[in-house]
């Protein structure tokens, strides 16, 4: 008797480990994959032709990233790279590539789907030479290139100090490092980080390192400005003293720690939670992965922020769930430890979100001309009418109103702080304004797509 059709969208560490944990149990999944090689963003390889040793590209991780590129490679699995995951319905993935749609039934489907960048509007922020954080990685790890010869990092998060270390690595002269977080708050959350005191030293030693290069670091700054007219110039920004200071460069990449990709969970039919530690919605699931949905599993970031190394251990419990369902027995021993890794990693990442939280209020006091949406051209004083004079009560009305969120991004970048500032506008808890429905295709989609060939029977 066959398997289950099992499909796992995304190919980073979550999916990596999903599609080993099957393969190893004698199951051969469909493994879903936007990039051109399985890694995902923290173990992205650069395409053909590179010469940057892994060890620049990955550092400390860099042995950790080839050994899960070396067990995927070695999977007997049906693998479809640079191909989009665009609609799920009635137990069916809709997918594409090369302009090609098809339709694809599964009895599971994991979703390893990952996270993105989680923005709060700064006014210039839709200059060219301004980025995300994880587009600066990209551009970097896939690219070999610098966003510029002078870039400001402005953010809080892992992800901020990673990224800006990769440029100095590179022999980029880094301008500034500008974390919106205090310095109180990483004391808070020491009880917690000391849970993995490597990784911890590791970000210190980056922090030192950072300052010994020469780069401009500062905790507890609010962002004002990124300056220019027609370009990056510089950005203006508030110490945690309260003095105003501005720090030339020619670029900046921003980002606030980061944010689950759910869009094909929403569109899965899966019911959403409030993560009140992380103030986001995310899917709900058990500990295995597993939704209220039938035969939806969701594991990694894209379930909740827990980093690659927890990433890891979720592929593999929601593999095993997707087992337990179709009564293929696993290793109870290795499930009970595999649980205990994870409950550390997720203490470690509470300590994370106590180290490096969220700017809501930034978000919430986004000044009136500052474009939030910029798809649509939203301003945040738009949003603020919306929510008075108009009188929407929630995200999806106010998108109703206002457009806000129907762009090529579909709240991708403009839905935190456009939450924010609804709830504040509304004198509300955030959780009260909800969340932007999804709707198909969760990205663009080439209007010359057509439907892949079927083939008919022999009469």
């Amino acid at each position: 008797m066959a398997g289950p059709r099992v499909i796992i969208i995304g190919a980073g560490p979550a999916g990596v480990r999903a599609a080993e944990t099957l393969v190893a149990a004698g199951l051969v999944p469909t493994v879903i994959d936007e990039g051109q090689r399985a890694g995902g963003q923290v173990y992205r390889r650069p395409p053909a032709g590179f010469t940057r040793p892994a060890a620049q590209v990955y550092g400390a991780d860099a042995a950790k990233a080839q050994a899960l590129h070396a067990r995927f490679d070695a999977l007997a699995i049906d693998y479809r790279p640079e191909t989009l995951a665009w609609a799920v319905r009635d137990q069916t993935l809709h997918i594409a590539r090369d302009g090609v749609a098809e339709a694809l039934p599964f009895d599971a489907l994991i979703l390893a789907t990952g996270a993105t960048d989680r923005l709060a509007p700064v006014a210039g922020w839709t200059l060219p030479g301004c980025y995300s954080l994880g587009g600066a990685q990209i551009a970097l790890k896939a690219q070999a290139c610098s966003i510029g010869a002078r870039p400001v990092f402005v953010g809080t998060g892992p992800l901020l100090y990673l990224v800006a270390w990769q440029y100095v690595k590179a022999g980029v002269a880094v301008a500034a490092v500008l974390d919106t977080a205090p310095r109180g708050a990483q004391l808070r959350a020491l009880p917690d980080l000391m849970l993995r005191p490597g990784l911890l030293a590791r970000g210190l030693a980056m922090q030192v390192r950072l300052r010994a290069a020469g780069v401009t670091m500062a905790q507890g700054v609010t962002p004002l400005a990124i300056a220019g007219a027609h370009e990056v110039t510089g950005l203006r920004y508030r110490t945690a003293a309260g003095v105003e200071r501005t720090i030339a460069g020619d670029a900046v990449a921003m980002g606030f720690h980061l944010r689950p990709e759910t869009q094909l969970a929403d569109l899965a039919g899966c019911p959403f939670v409030f993560d009140e530690a992380l103030q986001q919605w995310r899917p709900e699931a058990d500990r295995d992965g597993r939704t209220p949905r039938a035969g939806v599993y969701v594991a990694g970031d894209g379930l909740r922020i827990l980093g690659a190394d927890a990433a890891e251990v979720s592929g593999q419990l929601a593999a095993r769930a997707v087992m337990a369902d179709a009564g293929i027995a696993s290793n109870a021993r290795e499930t009970a430890r595999l649980y205990t890794r994870k409950a550390r990693l997720e203490r470690f990442a509470r300590g994370l979100a106590t180290a490096f939280p969220w700017p809501a209020q930034m978000a919430a006091a986004t000044p009136d001309a500052v474009m939030v949406c910029r798809c649509e051209g939203i301003t945040a004083g738009d949003l603020r009418d919306v929510a008075g004079d108009k009188n929407a009560p929630e995200l999806n009305r106010a998108k109703a109103l206002s457009r806000i969120g129907m762009g090529r991004c579909q709240g991708r970048f403009c839905g935190p702080a456009a939450a924010e500032i609804l709830a504040a506008a509304r004198g509300v808890p955030l959780r009260d304004v909800g969340r932007l429905r999804s709707a198909a295709p969760v990205k663009p989609l080439p209007m010359a797509t057509r439907t892949a060939p079927t083939t008919e029977p022999d009469a």
